[in-house]
């Protein structure tokens, strides 16, 4: 009896072929709106780095105009100076503690055939790398000996060392560079937090460095200040020295404490921190440190904007919207089988049959709805990563929300599509007949 009904269904949407198009389309509109929109938020929204979530924390100082506040209207800026993050990082009061800042400089590669090309680096510190789960290929970060005497080491991204080495195991080969010689020490694998937490100076979703260098080099080789740089009085000379020495803020300052124990004691640090910089001349506001977890951060950064989820709100409201014309379509298909139905009814088929009949009708509707309402989905989402820079790896359907959003389809159509079956029903069988 079953597969006597799919064939009933089958055929009667194949008999009305541009009606039930038109329902199918209806549906994977929604669909597709609805489905853009939750992957884009979910992606958007998700903890990059959950399983650590609670023990990396961001670093505030309050060093700012003591007449107005960095950010309205209390609150310090997102980032330290040079000073306070050599001071913080060399003091080691955490587990793992790690300064970063984003420049740029001319690789010279001597592979024949490459010419030179400008690089998006990263100078950091050592513990950056465990810090933050680092996968690497080949290799690893560079050691405390190559941080305290400033060696010239690098480490490339996976896409970088493709370029350059051809993708082969690079540690130990030299890079010309900066105009100086340095020493692969590691090649990163596959790595891209989104969103990009521990620095969204380019966006939170901006791609990750092509190098990665020993923090003292910003120094010694001057490079330039990359990222959101900010200064609440003027730099005493142009002097590149002088910068460093200033109060301007350019720099990310991130801990990792495992324990409530380990953040009050280095919560102290960073209050006797400060009372011995105002001691020195500096500081001027109020004592104003702050320390936000991955998640707090993420949350003070609003990642996810409130015009996207509006956007997300709005797509629900477009997919009720597509369901409520499915069932009107529906409805309008139903109302010409009338005296189909009271027929089937005069003939013995009960109510309970013809609701299956019709049910399995609208389920393939529903489904193909979805199936559909995929496709599209998909395709959009290619349209927003070729749109929208750094947004490619957002646009990954995953099987969780298809699946989802199938089911969603044929739940949506049902409730939308018995309410004109049980119409069409209700009729007494000799008056659908008559008419």
């Amino acid at each position: 009896m079953f597969s006597y009904y799919c064939r009933l269904a089958i055929n009667s949407i194949f008999r009305s072929k541009v009606h039930s198009a038109l329902t199918i389309l209806t549906i994977a509109l929604g669909i597709a709106a609805c489905t853009i929109t939750l992957t884009l938020v979910t992606s958007m929204s998700a903890n990059p780095i959950a399983h650590k979530s609670a023990q990396l924390f961001r670093v505030q100082l309050d060093n700012w105009d003591p007449n107005q506040a960095a950010v309205a209207p209390n609150l310090p800026p997102e980032f330290v100076t040079w000073t306070d993050a050599n001071n913080i990082v060399q003091a080691k009061q955490a587990k793992r503690q790690s300064a970063s800042a984003i420049t740029w400089g001319m690789v010279n590669p001597a592979k024949q055939g490459l010419t030179p090309f400008l690089a998006v680096m990263r100078v950091t510190s050592k513990d950056f790398f465990p810090m933050f789960d680092v996968p690497f290929i080949y290799g690893a970060g560079w050691d405390e000996s190559a941080e305290h005497n400033n060696d010239y080491v690098v480490v490339l991204s996976k896409e970088t060392n493709q370029r350059v080495f051809n993708g082969a195991n690079s540690v130990g080969q030299t890079l010309t560079m900066l105009g100086a010689t340095f020493t692969v020490v590691g090649v990163l694998d596959d790595w891209h937090l989104s969103p990009k937490f521990y620095d969204m100076s380019y966006g939170a979703f901006s791609e990750p460095e092509e190098m990665y260098l020993p923090l003292g080099l910003k120094a010694e080789f001057e490079l330039p200040h990359g990222g959101i740089t900010s200064c609440w009085k003027a730099v005493e000379s142009e002097r590149y020295d002088a910068f460093l020495n200033s109060e301007c803020i350019n720099f990310q300052l991130w801990v990792e404490l495992d324990d409530p124990n380990q953040l009050s004691k280095f919560s102290l640090f960073l209050t006797n921190y400060v009372e011995q910089q105002k001691s020195l001349g500096r500081f001027p506001r109020p004592i104003n440190n702050r320390l936000f977890n991955v998640e707090q951060w993420l949350e003070y950064k609003q990642v996810v904007k409130q015009d996207v989820q509006v956007m997300f709100w709005l797509s629900l409201m477009f997919l009720l919207v597509c369901l409520i014309n499915a069932a009107s379509l529906l409805s309008a298909k139903l109302h010409t089988k009338h005296s189909e139905i009271g027929l089937r009814r005069a003939l013995g088929a009960n109510f309970g049959q013809i609701i299956m009949q019709y049910s399995l009708e609208i389920v393939l509707i529903g489904f193909c709805g979805g199936i559909l309402g995929i496709f599209l989905a998909v395709v959009g989402l290619h349209g927003v990563a070729a749109l929208y820079a750094g947004y490619g790896h957002l646009v990954d359907l995953n099987i969780t929300i298809a699946i989802g959003v199938i089911a969603l389809a044929v739940l949506g159509t049902i409730v939308a599509g018995l309410v004109p079956v049980y119409t069409a029903c209700r009729p007494v069988p000799a008056m659908q007949i008559k008419q």
